[in-house]
């Protein structure tokens, strides 16, 4: 009878038997497929109301939605909002990631870009293939596609300028506290990126796809109080962009220095008090949201 050793799973799930080499399984946990994709059409799995919840936080209290995050990273049904029938499957699969690998924000965001490009589309063209491409334009580009973009830069600006074990700024690290990973790994992971640009662009979608849509009436007009309101309009979307990134990276015990996100918001400031001179930002950016929608235009610049 040959002797087994059996050893813990979360260490190394192998057996070694007599006058077998040990191997390792850690070489093939790193081509598996990631979590969010293997989810990707388990509609049933997905907490919309997760998703509801986290975008009606995001407008009022936007660091409650990432001090959940916290309770991430060992589990996620130890947070309230995260028990749902699904808790077991959480628990199990996202154990020990920052990201969460589920689609539904992503889902339901998309959705509500569908709608607002059509709004847009019936309101800038007459052509009904134009209204069509507008409304894809505005999933997978100005949606998914600008997401993508900016959670690929900041995975290699942050996590290179702002993470742990890189010469630099004093004071780089941070203590980990009560939320750090015990023998966890401090690796910027790109899946976290992806939800934070993808939530940073919740409040975008309210204010310049929304808000501006509905006012549009208003902040068009030739005067000063429309250009205030126009104008105040952008600097609170830029706002909540990059507050809301902030708070996102802000989250992660191994990154430092985080408050250098915030310093475009002073350049945005200043440009804000200068375009009260007279340059109604709406008048001159509003059309291109319609980019895509070719043929007569009913937006005047």
């Amino acid at each position: 009878m040959n002797p087994t050793i059996t050893i813990p799973r979360e260490h190394e799930a192998v057996n070694v038997h007599a006058g077998a080499t040990p191997t390792s399984t850690r070489g093939s946990d790193t081509i598996k497929l990631p979590q969010f994709f293997k989810r990707l059409f388990k509609f049933p799995q997905m907490d919309f109301e997760m998703a509801v919840w986290e975008m009606t936080t995001l407008l009022f209290a936007p660091k409650k939605v990432f001090r959940s995050i916290y309770y991430h990273p060992e589990t996620c049904d130890t947070h309230p909002r995260y028990r749902s029938s699904m808790s077991d499957y959480c628990a199990i699969e996202t154990k020990n990631t920052w990201h969460r690998p589920d689609p539904s924000f992503t889902y339901l965001l998309s959705f509500f870009m569908l709608l607002t490009g059509l709004a847009w589309g019936i309101a800038t063209t007459f052509h009904a293939w134009a209204i069509i491409r507008l409304t894809f334009l505005y999933v997978f580009v100005h949606l998914l596609a600008m997401s993508l973009l900016v959670a690929a830069a900041s995975y290699f600006l942050i996590g290179k300028l702002l993470g742990p074990g890189v010469a630099g700024l004093p004071g780089r690290r941070r203590q980990q506290g009560l939320f750090g990973r015990e023998g966890g790994t401090e690796e910027l992971e790109f899946g976290y990126c992806f939800d934070v640009a993808i939530r940073a662009f919740f409040p975008v979608w309210v204010l310049l796809y929304v808000v501006q849509f509905v006012l549009w009436p208003l902040i068009a007009q030739k005067y000063w109080l429309s250009l205030f309101f126009g104008n105040t309009l952008y600097l609170a979307a830029a706002g909540y962009y990059f507050i809301i990134t902030f708070l996102g990276y802000n989250t992660l015990p191994f990154l430092s220095h985080t408050q250098f996100i915030l310093a475009p918001l002073v350049l945005m400031g200043i440009l804000w008090f200068i375009s009260l001179l007279g340059f109604n930002i709406p008048r001159h950016f509003a059309p291109i949201l319609a980019l895509g929608a070719w043929g007569p235009s009913k937006v005047q610049a």
